[in-house]
């Protein structure tokens, strides 16, 4: 065991120091803030000391083991039957000794094999060299989530072996993903933070329906915080000749659905909120409560990080959304996010977005073309 201190000024020095010096299998054990010796040191800011560790045996213990391992299995196979005359008393303890051979030496022996597999396992899974398998790799690459990426090579180890690699690869992603074939319909509600184009989807959707469907249909913001966004949905809806209406509290949502009873699918765009932002959330859940449907499509951009996926989507489940939205396909040349979105929401997609064009840019995808973008077989744009 080698043991050794740093001091540092952040944690990214010691990082590299550590990993320089003692390698990728070292471990932090402890870590302070401290001033340097001496009176300089108490003037100036803190510093951390940083205490690592690395057995520099562990290596060769793990080759030991398997060597004794092997050594006993050796034993056990090499064990001699006694060289005994044919008399009675000689065939009973020969008798007896292959019972004991049996119940003792065999379960020793299957002990030992099951240890030599795992061992086996772990050389085969390159955990002794941090080796990434390509598959691992190839997902990295694709901007997966390291819980994902886990998720998907567990799943692949339990799976036949005959099964080719790649098309094994397919079945897991395939299974991890669920979409929706129903069109809109009634009333259709999208929530979700800042910056995602709930605004422009909801206009897309309008004119698919309307143009293109040619289906009756109403619009309706309560997204009266940000400026311009009412009348920006105000200019789509007198393009598309379609009735429009503005609320601003929970009381007006009632008269603006009743004024739109005649419609075939009314659509709702509402204010982008923090998910961490709690009272905004329940002040949007007000609204929501008045519309009374089951329609409610979370929206999220597929630029959006990875450590924010799983806060953004816990923060709005109290809307208790069925589906999901994901938009701005156009603006990235990595997919991983839309299997990270899904995996993490566990509710189907039912539309995405993939440029700034009106109706056009909106579409839904297959499980095949979902898993082609993720794997960096294909691309948006």
């Amino acid at each position: 065991m080698i043991i050794k201190k740093y001091i540092v000024n952040n944690m990214n020095e010691a990082m590299n120091r550590i990993r320089y010096e003692l390698g990728q299998d070292a471990v932090i054990i402890s870590q302070r803030k401290i001033r340097r010796a001496g009176i300089k040191g108490f003037f100036s800011h803190k510093v951390i000391e940083v205490t690592a560790a690395v057995d520099n045996n562990n290596k060769n213990k793990l080759h030991d083991d398997v060597k004794s391992s092997i050594d006993a299995i050796k034993k056990v196979m090499e064990v001699k039957k006694p060289l005994y005359n044919n008399t009675k008393e000689h065939k009973i303890s020969e008798e007896k000794t292959k019972e004991v051979i049996q119940t003792k030496d065999n379960d020793r022996l299957l002990k030992e094999m099951q240890e030599m597999k795992k061992m086996i396992n772990t050389f085969a899974n390159g955990i002794e060299g941090n080796k990434k398998s390509e598959i691992e790799i190839k997902l990295e690459k694709s901007d997966l989530d390291d819980k994902v990426i886990k998720k998907i090579l567990s799943k692949l180890s339990s799976m036949d072996d005959e099964i080719d690699e790649e098309k094994k690869l397919r079945l897991v992603i395939s299974d991890m993903i669920q979409t929706s074939h129903e069109e809109p319909q009634n009333v259709v509600v999208l929530v979700g933070p800042t910056g995602v184009g709930k605004t422009t989807t909801i206009a897309k959707l309008a004119g698919r329906l309307a143009l293109m469907e040619k289906k009756k249909v109403g619009l309706i913001t309560v997204d009266t915080y940000r400026i311009g966004a009412v009348e920006q949905l105000s200019t789509y809806a007198d393009i598309m000749n379609i009735p429009f209406k503005m609320v601003i509290s929970p009381k007006e949502m009632e008269s603006a659905l009743e004024s739109m009873k005649d419609c075939d699918i009314v659509l709702i765009d509402t204010t982008g909120r923090s998910s961490k932002n709690t009272m905004q959330i329940a002040e949007l859940n007000s609204f929501i409560q008045k519309v009374n449907t089951k329609n409610i499509h979370l929206v999220l951009s597929c630029t959006t990080k990875n450590k924010d996926i799983e806060a953004i989507i816990e923060g709005y489940r109290v809307l208790n959304f069925n589906k999901v939205v994901i938009t701005k396909l156009d603006e990235t040349t990595t997919y991983g996010s839309v299997l990270n979105i899904l995996d993490t929401a566990n509710k189907p997609l039912s539309f995405v977005t993939t440029g700034q064009s009106v109706p056009d840019d909106i579409k839904k995808l297959s499980n095949e073309e979902i898993i082609n973008l993720v794997l960096g077989e294909d691309f948006i744009c």
